[in-house]
C-alpha cells in the first residue's frame, strides 16, 4: 500500500496471540518497501519492582528474548526493524505514545490476549483502549489472519467519515488488486434513499479509476449485516469507522464497531476520526 501508509507500527507482547498481526505486520512492510517500527509494551510497576527486584529482571529476560526473535524474524522475511521497548504500568498508553512520536499513520494490533479475557471478550481491554485513544488508524488482526488476498469491505454511511472508509478502503483495494464490496446499513427503511444515494455517488467515484466494485444498503442489526456481508462477499478485510456523525452513522457506535472487530474471522481497519 505504498502511498497509503508510510508509518507502519507494530504493537506485540510477541505471544502465540500476536501470530497474526506480526504476520501481516510484516507482509504490508515487505509489500510497501517500508522498515516496520515495532513497540514491545513492558508492564512496570517501580515501586513493586523495588520489593522484588528479580521479577523485574526476569521481564527484561524475557523481553530481551522476545527482541531477538522478532528481529531473527523480520531478517528471515527481508523487513527491516525499528524496535523499542517502552515500560510503563499502562501498555496502551506506550502504544499510544510510541505511535504518536513516530508519526504513524497505522498501528497494527492482534485482537485479544489471556489477560483481558475476563475484562472483554471480544477485544481485548488494552486493544479497546489503543483504538479508543490512538492518533491514527488501527488495524485489529485476529489470531489465525494471515493478509487479505480476495476483497476489501468497506462499511460506510453518508458522512464525512463515510466518504473517509469509502476513500481508504478503495485505496487498499486498487493497490492490491482486489475488488471492493460497500454496505451501507440503515437504521429505518426511511433512511434508505439517501444511503441508496452515497452507495451509487461512491462507486460511481471508484470505479473511474478503474476498480471493479459493488454495492448494497442493508438493513437489520448493523454488527450481523456487516459481518454476513463480508462473509457472503468473500472480504477477508473489512474497513470501517469508529464513529459516526449521522442518523445512519449512529448505528455503527461503539458497541457495533466493537462486536466486528471482536467476532469477524479477518482484519478490520478502523479508522481515525479526522
Amino acid at each position: 500500500m505504498a502511498g497509503l501508509f508510510s508509518h507502519l507500527l507494530l504493537a506485540t507482547e510477541h505471544t502465540e496471540f500476536d501470530t497474526g498481526a506480526e504476520t501481516v505486520a510484516m507482509d504490508l512492510a515487505q509489500r510497501c518497501q517500508l522498515p516496520l517500527a515495532t513497540v514491545v509494551p513492558l508492564v512496570s510497576n517501580p515501586e513493586y519492582e523495588a520489593l522484588a527486584p528479580q521479577i523485574a529482571a526476569r521481564a527484561e529476560r524475557e523481553a530481551s528474548t522476545k527482541i531477538g526473535q522478532l528481529r531473527a524474524q523480520a531478517e528471515t522475511v527481508g523487513v527491516t526493524i525499528d524496535l523499542h521497548v517502552r515500560r510503563g504500568e499502562e501498555p496502551y498508553r506506550e502504544i499510544v505514545q510510541e505511535a504518536q512520536e513516530q508519526g504513524s499513520d497505522v498501528i497494527i494490533i492482534r485482537r485479544r490476549g489471556k489477560r483481558s479475557f475476563l475484562a472483554n471478550l471480544l477485544v481485548g481491554e488494552m486493544v479497546s483502549k489503543v483504538v479508543a485513544h490512538a492518533p491514527c488508524h488501527v488495524l485489529i488482526v485476529p489470531r489465525e489472519s494471515r493478509m487479505w488476498r480476495q476483497r476489501v469491505l468497506a462499511a460506510a454511511e453518508p458522512s464525512g467519515q463515510g466518504r473517509q472508509v469509502v476513500a481508504t478502503a478503495a485505496a487498499v483495494a486498487a493497490q492490491c488488486g482486489l475488488p471492493l464490496h460497500l454496505v451501507s446499513v440503515i437504521a429505518a427503511e426511511g433512511l434508505r434513499p439517501s444511503a441508496e444515494a452515497f452507495v451509487s455517488d461512491m462507486l460511481s467515484q471508484v470505479r473511474i479509476g478503474g476498480l471493479v466494485a459493488q454495492g448494497e444498503v442493508l438493513s437489520g442489526n448493523p454488527f450481523k449485516e456487516i459481518l454476513a456481508a463480508a462473509a457472503s462477499s468473500g472480504s477477508d478485510l473489512i474497513v470501517m469507522g469508529s464513529r459516526g456523525d449521522s442518523r445512519i452513522g449512529r448505528a455503527l457506535l461503539g458497541g457495533v464497531a466493537q462486536k466486528v472487530m471482536g467476532l469477524s474471522e479477518h482484519p478490520v481497519l478502523v479508522l481515525h476520526s479526522q
